[in-house]
């Protein structure tokens, strides 16, 4: 069983894009369950197969703890851990190759809560493939671009898993906007050029940020995906499976 944990910002279209994934594996033959994780989900566009909210919902805890909408976003965020067992239960009780998991809305209550470390564990580490969706209304920039990079790479050091980058809603760029935030992904001289033209003398910092991110090799090409045109879908499945099969098909059941 491989789970895929679809990763982002507010508004990076994590539940979009499992809905567009699950219908393009489903189309394929790949059998696979979808599961939410995020508490506070109020409309999302497919009917979870297992849902964190059976077990712990913000308006729950906000009315048993007296807390407001972002005291309870953490609180429920660390209540999720003491349901892990049942989580991972309910999953395993599907008997699929592949779990979709879409993650909270707030990107900071996944990846840097511990309670969420908890739940990967108990699902399976090793088992685990992270999907992080980079919002194109920030990487339209090249400051943006570096930000955006710069939490993907935390990310990935936070759970050091099998690991792509995706330019999220691709179809919303213009052409000419696309075609330099993915030049931007494979020509680090392109970005570094574009800083300095943008920032002038605030370009620096930017610069030296990016050259720690060209050292340590977390300096990636981005893949573009869009749910709305069903854009880079099979790249997201050739990814998982040159990590988890080294290039074989997986298997459909």
């Amino acid at each position: 069983m491989i789970n895929i944990y679809f990763v982002g910002t507010a508004g990076s279209g994590k539940s979009t894009m499992v809905y567009a994934f699950q219908q393009w594996m489903t189309l394929n033959g790949f059998d696979c369950i979808t599961v939410n994780l995020d508490p506070g989900a109020e409309d999302i566009p497919y009917d979870p197969d297992v849902d964190i909210r059976d077990w712990v919902k913000i308006s729950d805890v906000m009315e048993e703890y007296r807390l407001g909408p972002n005291g309870a976003q953490i609180a429920a965020a660390d209540l999720m851990a003491l349901n892990a067992s049942d989580l991972k239960a309910s999953i395993e009780g599907f008997k699929v190759p592949y779990v979709l998991i879409d993650t909270p809305g707030q990107i900071e209550l996944f990846a840097f809560r511990h309670s969420c470390e908890v739940i990967m564990d108990s699902l399976g580490r090793e088992e685990s493939f992270l999907l992080f969706l980079a919002d194109p209304a920030l990487a339209r920039t090249p400051s943006g671009f570096v930000s955006c990079m710069m939490l993907a790479a935390t990310v990935h050091f936070r759970f050091n898993t099998p690991f792509l980058v995706a330019l999220s809603k691709s179809d919303v760029l213009k052409e000419e906007e696309l075609a330099r935030v993915l030049g931007w992904s494979r020509d680090p001289d392109a970005l570094n050029y574009d800083l300095g033209e943008t920032q002038g003398s605030r370009a620096l910092l930017s610069l030296e940020l990016f050259k720690a991110m060209e050292n340590v090799g977390v300096y990636r090409e981005l893949t573009a995906i869009s749910s709305t045109e069903n854009e880079g879908l099979e790249d997201i499945y050739t990814a998982v499976q040159m990590s988890f099969e080294g290039g074989e098909d997986l298997s459909r059941d």
